[in-house]
């Protein structure tokens, strides 16, 4: 961050994590909903990606796989927002 000295402390965020490991059968699902996803269009290839996260497989009850994405390391290194949101009543009366 600029103007923070970095000799004093200096922290290391993993921006490539180490892979989860997955049921066979789990990965079975998470590949054939890639290959979906990447047939339809929604996904592409990032050449130089900085920050690389998980994907978190969630069963659902029909037996497809929902692919969720782990972004706790990227949120950790976000600048956090010091100002308070509206009260929800403020917002109605506005």
């Amino acid at each position: 961050m600029p103007g923070l000295d970095t000799t004093i402390v200096e922290h290391k965020l993993p921006l490539m994590p180490n892979l989860k490991r997955m049921k066979p059968k789990v990965a079975l699902k998470v590949k054939e909903e890639v290959e979906k996803k990447w047939n339809a269009g929604f996904l592409a290839v990032a050449e130089y990606p900085q920050w690389v996260a998980n994907i978190v497989p969630v069963l659902k009850k029909d037996g497809k796989v929902r692919m969720c994405v782990d972004y706790k390391d990227l949120n950790r290194a976000s600048p956090k927002d010091n100002f308070p949101l509206p009260h929800i009543d403020m917002l109605v009366d506005n």
